[in-house]
């Protein structure tokens, strides 16, 4: 038996460009400026966080995968008339890890949303997992969960995913509204898997997003090709270089890109331009990394009373299974 329904639903529109230049606009305007990581993921960011995934440097995800090859057993999860909502979505490989784990029949009552910002990411993944699972439904949502939760099926019965340790790119303010955010949209009885990633040795931390290969350097840098198309600016990428460390401070990694001379940005159909100065850095990720008493503050933040954590043998990983 095939997949019943496919389908993919593009809310992305309802946000506007506008709002997508104003964004990028303010965090380029900043004392500090930024840019959201979530630009990130565009069609080549996202090939590129896929060789990302495969360094040997590069720790999360394997780590996070030992955790999701055996979590349904190890959690007891009843899995059948599920909808399984997953937040950024992209490569498909960890979904499938818990599919893998589902018998056939069961497979059959499940509905799958994979949300994601990058609509090319969603079609690739909705065809690689028809070819080798038959669920009950497929829709892609292309939509910014930031701003777009309200978009989410109200299915019973709904599992939300929300791997890769994304939350640990949110500030700490942005992760208290995220998670507040998305209890309210959530239901009596659904339930939540949330990766968070553990503090570690600084070594292995600034080894995992500083490779010798040089391709977390080239996923830093494409984001400027990111902000150019939407803003119709004239970044260079040959002006900038990459370099990430640890905040001991704020218990994250930080991702800068270092201006290496005096710039000034032209901005398409705009007044203005962006001035920046060599040695000036534009701020583009932060991956922060939990503690027990964090993750407990996120989990308060979700208003998720019960809550257990799976980790891998090293503890270099969790994945926080809660209930609302």
């Amino acid at each position: 038996m095939m997949t019943e329904h496919i389908t993919i639903e593009n809310y992305l529109p309802q946000i506007g460009e506008n709002r997508m230049r104003d964004e990028i606009m303010a965090g380029l305007t900043a004392r500090q400026k930024y840019i959201l990581p979530k630009y990130f993921y565009d069609t080549v960011g996202s090939e590129l966080f896929e060789e990302i995934t495969a360094l040997e440097e590069y720790y999360p995800t394997r780590t996070e995968k030992q955790i999701l090859s055996t979590i349904i057993s190890d959690l007891q999860l009843d899995m059948e008339n599920k909808s399984i909502i997953e937040l950024g979505s992209g490569d498909p490989s960890k979904i499938t890890l818990l599919l893998k784990q589902i018998p056939y029949p069961i497979l059959q009552t499940i509905n799958y949303y994979p949300v994601d910002i990058c609509e090319s990411e969603i079609i690739k993944s909705v065809d690689s997992l028809t070819q080798e699972f038959s669920l009950r439904n497929i829709c892609g949502i292309v939509a910014d969960f930031h701003h777009q939760l309200h978009c989410i099926p109200k299915d019973n019965c709904r599992l939300f995913c929300f791997f890769g340790s994304t939350i640990g790119n949110f500030s700490m303010e942005e992760a208290q509204r995220f998670l507040n955010n998305l209890s309210a949209v959530m239901n009596p009885g659904d339930q939540l898997l949330l990766g968070v990633d553990i503090v570690k040795d600084i070594s292995i931390l600034e080894r995992a997003y500083n490779d010798s290969k040089e391709v977390t350097a080239r996923f830093n840098l494409n984001i400027l090709n990111a902000v150019n198309r939407i803003m119709g600016t004239n970044f260079s990428l040959d002006d900038f270089y990459h370099k990430a460390h640890f905040n001991k401070e704020l218990s994250r990694i930080e991702m800068h890109l270092y201006a290496l001379r005096d710039m000034v940005i032209a901005i398409e159909d705009a007044d203005c331009f962006i001035e920046i100065k060599k040695g000036e850095t534009i701020h583009t990720e932060n991956s922060h990394k939990f503690t027990p008493e964090r993750i407990q503050q996120l989990c308060d933040w979700g208003g998720f009373s019960n809550y257990r954590i799976s980790h891998d043998p090293r503890k270099w990983f969790g994945i926080v299974y809660a209930t609302k």
